[in-house]
């Protein structure tokens, strides 16, 4: 495989865009290993080979186990995942689907037994960012295997 254009090197602006959002996502005061969580979970219905190889990483080197990773795409059957962590992956799958079902009133009041309002809208902009990510990495062909998490570099 290659990779169909190299999009930060056509538009550079583009990559720095979607960096602003990453450091709004970072300095938000989620918990990383929730916003890899929600990455991973997004990446999985995306089918973003790129970002989930990315993000396996990452989440690896931040201390995520590799049973919790590997059961991610069936979390619901899963008993290895908090209750705020499943309301956050359900958040995730219905906002990175959001023209199948919306949010409902229902989602919405479980999500926020769990998180402020800030919290909230910090939750929607992380699953929106890997989304826009997924998308970018999708459509110009990048190609999964190369990265490695920073503290591995």
């Amino acid at each position: 495989m290659e990779i169909r254009l190299d999009y930060m090197k056509v538009q550079p602006e583009s990559l720095q865009t979607l960096l602003k959002l990453e450091g709004y996502v970072k300095k938000s005061g989620l918990d990383h290993k929730l916003v890899e969580l929600i990455k991973l979970r997004a990446s999985q219905i995306n089918g973003c080979a790129f970002c989930l190889d990315m993000h396996s990483k990452d989440a690896r080197a931040m201390g995520e186990t590799e049973q919790r990773i590997y059961l991610l795409n069936a979390w619901r059957e899963a008993p290895f995942y908090t209750p705020s962590e499943r309301a956050a992956l359900a958040l995730t799958e219905a906002v990175t689907k959001i023209s199948e079902a919306g949010v409902s009133e229902e989602l919405y009041d479980q999500v926020r037994r769990h998180f402020d309002e800030e919290q909230f809208v910090d939750l929607i902009m992380a699953i929106n960012a890997i989304n826009c990510w997924n998308r970018m990495a999708i459509s110009t062909g990048m190609v999964p295997g190369d990265y490695q998490p920073p503290a591995s570099k």
